[in-house]
Parts: structure tokens; C-alpha cells; sequence
């Protein structure tokens, strides 16, 4: 995939930034080179490999710290509502936006 200076322009547009061409073009050189790298690392076969935790896993063999997955802090649902507009079983109601 390579991007051309229209695409380009199209990209900054919608990113509202205001681009010289110079740095346009500079712009289209850097992220076409993106998509020449993730091309080439599509080219790599990696079936078999498995999929690592951590990167320094690949090198020597690590244990992730991992904490207890618990809720610490005191429910303080009925507080935090409290200004609220609307709520119903202790959700907060918003107005419908789409139509």
C-alpha cells in the first residue's frame, strides 16, 4: 500500500493541520515507509510461534507480578449519583442521541 500526495492532503484534512507541501511530502515519505515495514513484517512466516507475554521473555525465562484482582475501594455508587439528572437501579439515564 503506498499513499499518494491526494490521500495525503485527504489524511491532514481530516486531521485538521494545515501542511506546507514540503512537509506534506515529507509527511507521505514517512508514513509510506510505515506501511513498507508492516508489509515486510507480514512477509514473515510465524506459524508455530507462539505469542510472547513479555519481550524479554524471548531472552531468559521472567514471572510476571501480577496483583489480586479486587476492588479496594468502598462503594460509593448512591454518592456519586447524587447529582446525577436521572438514574434507575443505580445506572445513570442519558437522552437518546442517535437517532
Amino acid at each position: 500500500m503506498s499513499l499518494s500526495t491526494t490521500d495525503t492532503a485527504r489524511i491532514a484534512s481530516l486531521a485538521r493541520l494545515a501542511l506546507a507541501p514540503d512537509e506534506s511530502e515529507r509527511l507521505r515519505g514517512q508514513i509510506n515507509g510505515f506501511f513498507d515495514l508492516v508489509e515486510r513484517m507480514r512477509a514473515v512466516d510465524t506459524t508455530g510461534v507462539e505469542p510472547l507475554s513479555h519481550p524479554v521473555s524471548a531472552i531468559e525465562d521472567i514471572v510476571l507480578r501480577l496483583r489480586e484482582d479486587a476492588a479496594t475501594e468502598p462503594n460509593q455508587r448512591e454518592a456519586n449519583q447524587k447529582s446525577a439528572p436521572a438514574v434507575e437501579n443505580g445506572l445513570f439515564l442519558v437522552p437518546k442521541v442517535i437517532e
